[in-house]
């Protein structure tokens, strides 16, 4: 039998990465600067907490990064914080419903998938030192594309006149934009959150400096 699974360690481990993504949402640590755009770090401590202690603290982690991302689309509004600060909605009460979604719910699927999907790759015994470079790989990667895909089809599916207005295109241009962004952005930050997973996670796998779940 396991001893109580939220134990004082969880939950200060869970605050500890908390604070990592605050850092990272808050600073330009945040980006990282590629040959073309710039490519968000802050899913990646979200997906590292998921697979160190389970889908519940990926959650609560995912929480924290919507949170910020709305905060920051309120304080520091962009051509698109409409769809991410519910302060920032201009179709009243179900615009803001819809941004609080995207900002928070969005994110909080991100741990969550990570989060079990890594319990899927234990139980298939990928956890194991041959096979645990590929699961990480998968589950950064993966865990990734969940943002990209969920925030930007969200916004297609909720905000696609509201879109096609802020960027000044038809309504029938708005596919190919969503599409591009997946494309120019989403892949870019999968691979990257990918190999900072793995090198990340890795460590404090072996290192065995939390209690995996």
């Amino acid at each position: 039998m396991k001893t109580k699974k939220h134990d004082t360690r969880w939950m200060v481990s869970v605050a500890l990465m908390a604070a990592i993504v605050i850092v990272l949402a808050n600073t330009p640590l945040g980006m990282i600067q590629l040959p073309i755009i710039k490519a968000t770090t802050v899913h990646i401590p979200v997906i590292i907490g998921a697979i160190l202690l389970g889908p519940l603290a990926g959650g609560i982690l995912g929480f924290v990064f919507g949170v910020c991302s709305l905060i920051s689309n309120t304080m520091a509004p962009t051509l698109l914080s409409f769809a991410f600060s519910p302060f920032m909605s201009t179709t009243g009460i179900s615009g803001a419903a819809k941004a609080i979604w995207i900002s928070v719910g969005c994110r909080i699927l991100i741990g969550i998938a990570a989060g079990w999907l890594w319990i899927l790759f234990k139980k298939w015994n990928m956890n194991r030192k041959g096979l645990q470079i590929i699961a990480l790989t998968v589950t950064g990667f993966l865990g990734s594309m969940v943002n990209t895909i969920t925030v930007m089809g969200s916004i297609y599916i909720l905000f696609a006149q509201q879109y096609a207005d802020a960027k000044e295109v038809a309504i029938s241009a708005v596919w190919g934009l969503i599409m591009g962004t997946v494309t120019a952005s989403g892949i870019p930050e999968a691979i990257a959150a990918a190999v900072l997973v793995v090198v990340i996670a890795k460590v404090l796998l072996n290192a065995r400096l939390v209690n995996q779940q």
